[in-house]
């Protein structure tokens, strides 16, 4: 289904600040188009309204705190102020982790993962749809995780938060059915370079990176703007992302198995790194992770054995699936659907 937005459409991004958010706000920004810029970083925040307002793009940089529900009402009312009364599209994406042991990492920090990415979404969502429903149109993107489709281990809090959005979205998706014009689009990103790992709380005494594959933020930025022209419920940006989901719907005992394995013997030998919260519960003063990398993709990046340990689940994952497959003279599935 193809949807056009106009030229001079207000667009609300959360977590604009670096990484993902970053990467689509200077994507969306063009002459006449009004970018409503949200994170908790000011300073930051106005740099980026600054960069899109170079591109031609009217910018509004709305200093927010998305575990509030009133700033986030706040922030729709700002948007809707710029936008003449209404807002064509808003893209959910602040969000943040906590990576540990579950009962080694703080209550509060597994309180304080939910607050971010399930009720800032819940919040974006509430705040926007009235806005929606009285202009009879809208867009909303979310900025999920390939974490709602299949449990990592040593992120229980987030990977409780990505599961709750998905169900979250599906069930709004199922509310609004018979408003043809409202959309509600999920983004499910496999690994990307952004500084969301530097972001996140860490509990683990040793430094954390994305298993490779590692795709860079902009991929992602295209596919929210993509989304803004041709909506769809679900996305997934990355090739690995559909291969896990579809190994866990297939052998998910095999593949949370390997999965914990691999995790574990990376963090035998990974770097040791200082527990911090980092950015968890307050930002971090600019410049860190203020860009759209996390420098994951750099050809000088250190690599341990174990960060290769995402190709190294496909493979485990799916050579169990076929041994179990073959011991228990089941039919191998030759086109098995998702």
């Amino acid at each position: 289904m193809t949807h056009a937005i106009p030229a001079s459409a207000t667009i609300v991004i959360t977590g604009a600040s670096s990484g993902i958010g970053r990467a689509t706000a200077l994507a969306f920004a063009r002459p006449g188009v009004r970018l409503v810029l949200a994170a908790r970083r000011a300073a930051v925040l106005a740099e980026v309204a600054a960069e899109c307002a170079q591109q031609g793009a009217r910018t509004l940089a709305v200093p927010t705190d998305v575990t509030d529900a009133r700033a986030v009402h706040h922030l729709a009312e700002a948007a809707a102020a710029l936008g003449g009364g209404q807002i064509d599209v808003w893209v959910n994406n602040a969000g943040s982790g906590a990576i540990g042991e579950f009962d080694k990492v703080p209550l509060a920090a597994h309180e304080q993962v939910l607050h971010l990415n399930l009720f800032g979404y819940l919040y974006g969502a509430y705040a926007v749809l009235p806005y929606f429903r009285r202009q009879g149109h809208g867009i909303l993107i979310n900025v999920v995780s390939l974490g709602s489709w299949l449990p990592e281990p040593f992120t229980a809090s987030y990977s409780a938060s990505k599961y709750g959005l998905r169900g979250l979205m599906d069930t709004l998706r199922a509310e609004l059915s018979s408003e043809p014009h409202i959309h509600v689009c999920d983004v499910h990103p496999s690994y990307i370079d952004t500084p969301g790992f530097q972001h996140g709380a860490n509990y683990t005494g040793r430094l954390i990176k994305p298993a490779p594959p590692v795709f860079p933020a902009q991929k992602v930025a295209d596919t929210i703007v993509k989304l803004t022209r041709h909506p769809r419920p679900s996305t997934m940006v990355g090739w690995s992302g559909p291969a896990l989901r579809l190994l866990y719907q297939l052998a998910p005992q095999t593949t949370a198995w390997a999965a914990a394995r691999l995790f574990r013997g990376y963090l035998a030998q990974a770097q040791p790194a200082p527990v911090s919260e980092n950015s968890l519960f307050r930002p971090q003063p600019a410049p860190h992770g203020s860009d759209i990398s996390g420098g994951w993709l750099a050809p000088a990046a250190p690599r341990g054995r174990g960060t290769w340990w995402g190709a190294a689940l496909l493979a485990a994952a799916a050579g169990a699936y076929l041994w179990q497959q073959r011991k228990s003279g089941a039919p191998i599935p030759v086109n098995p659907t998702s």
